[in-house]
């Protein structure tokens, strides 16, 4: 275990503890770790060297005022040695960099990161830069997203200007269509944080396969060092139902997906810290979705490595501090994760998951809610999973025959829920699960 020197790395909020706990012990195996989050630590408790409870959103405050994250940092900083700040979650990311900036440790920009969360600073950037994205539009009203939609030419992508994990993201095939839409991704960006509230985006349809990567950057120097294909469902939405990297995947050495990663960062002032970049594969080459200003979500960098060996704490922490990270690879496998559905919105009576367990190459087969839980799709709620599963095997046919067994063998009883209730099995609206 290297504790880089005694230093302290801050880490700002801690999620799930079913998706987070290998990022925070991979952290804690680089440096001493002190968790700034709104409550207690709990599942933390063994990988933290301490802890404050504050309000991460409100890096604004001025330093005197104790309440402020800054003061909270501050304070620690007093009596350790802070040589970093982490978060791994969306909402996070610019109270981070702010609060790297103000402890002169390295880390994203304060405009980095803003360019990387605010999505319409985002296309406005990579559109200066003349980097391949789809057409968009910046509009408030749903007579402004019609103009747009006309503009552009159906189908369009109707997306809010401030979420992740697809949360409100819809696609419009016919003008019909648009004021529907328009409702879903209007609730979804009104759930979101205030700074990002107002309008949506308005996009052209990319079609082709969709990719990210995860990568560290070091004095503008991009190094990707996990590649996953994504699977896509729930049409018209684009719910994310699952993953998978298979270290041999040809596509993560292409120069040309490269040079339009680095730059896409380059435009967005991105030159320090960790990413996870959307891209689409289409006819006319990458096409970049979004730039994300922390690890991917979905136990993404999970797969990576149990694909690869690359550990993406340790990178996440050494990216944090200004070290060298490592990212020898030292497996070569293909891992996937699939999410499992309900088929309609309902409320769980029973989840049977031990005919999946029992499948050769299934590492994982959780619930992700408890009986009496409302679980509900889109348009109704996003992220309406109740469980996933994890295989490896030697190739990316052989991974997903494994999944696609597995998921056979899942066993969910329900009643279907119409109206009412509160849904559990829903992610927290701004977590990057």
């Amino acid at each position: 275990m290297d504790r880089n020197n005694g230093a302290t790395v801050l880490v700002l909020g801690s999620g799930r503890q079913v998706y987070r706990e290998y990022l925070m012990r991979g952290l804690a195996e680089r440096a001493a770790l002190w968790l700034l989050s709104e409550q207690p630590p709990t599942w933390e408790r063994p990988l933290i060297a301490g802890s404050t409870v504050c309000a991460p959103l409100d890096h604004e405050r001025p330093v005197p005022d104790q309440a402020g994250l800054l003061a909270a940092a501050f304070r620690v900083a007093a009596d350790r040695k802070v040589a970093g700040v982490v978060t791994y979650d969306e909402v996070f990311v610019i109270a981070a960099a702010r609060l790297a900036e103000a402890l002169g440790v390295p880390g994203l920009s304060v405009a980095g990161a803003r360019n990387c969360r605010d999505k319409r600073r985002s296309r406005e950037a990579l559109s200066a830069a003349g980097l391949p994205q789809p057409g968009f539009a910046f509009v408030t009203t749903l007579e402004d997203a019609s103009r747009a939609a006309e503009n552009l030419g159906y189908p369009v992508v109707l997306k809010p200007r401030g979420m992740g994990a697809s949360i409100g993201v819809v696609k419009v095939a016919a003008p019909d269509e648009l004021a529907a839409a328009f409702a879903v991704t209007e609730r979804a960006r009104r759930a979101g944080p205030p700074d990002f509230e107002d309008g949506i985006l308005v996009e052209e349809l990319v079609e082709g396969p969709e990719i990210s990567v995860d990568a560290v950057l070091s004095g503008g120097t991009y190094q990707p060092f996990c590649l996953a294909r994504k699977r896509l469902g729930h049409p018209p939405f684009f719910e994310e139902t699952g993953h998978r990297v298979d270290a041999a995947d040809p596509l993560a050495a292409d120069p040309r997906l490269r040079r339009v990663l680095a730059s896409a960062h380059d435009a967005l002032g991105v030159a320090d810290g960790i990413t996870h970049t959307e891209v689409r594969l289409t006819a006319r080459g990458p096409v970049v979705i979004e730039v994300n200003a922390r690890l991917g979500g979905d136990l993404i960098p999970y797969l990576g490595m149990l694909a690869t060996g690359v550990n993406p704490g340790r990178a996440a922490a050494d990216a944090a501090t200004g070290a060298d990270p490592d990212l020898t690879p030292r497996a070569t496998q293909c891992a996937g994760i699939r999410f499992l559905y309900p088929p309609a919105d309902c409320r769980v009576a029973d989840i049977s998951l031990a005919g999946s367990r029992g499948v050769p190459g299934v590492l994982a087969a959780r619930a992700m809610v408890a009986p009496g839980d409302i679980v509900r799709l889109p348009p109704r709620a996003h992220l309406g999973r109740y469980a996933y599963l994890i295989a490896v095997a030697d190739n990316p046919a052989a991974c997903e025959k494994t999944l696609d067994e597995a998921s056979a063998l899942a066993r969910l009883r329900y009643e279907p829920e119409a109206s009412g209730g509160q849904p559990r099995g829903c992610a927290a609206i701004e977590e990057n699960i």
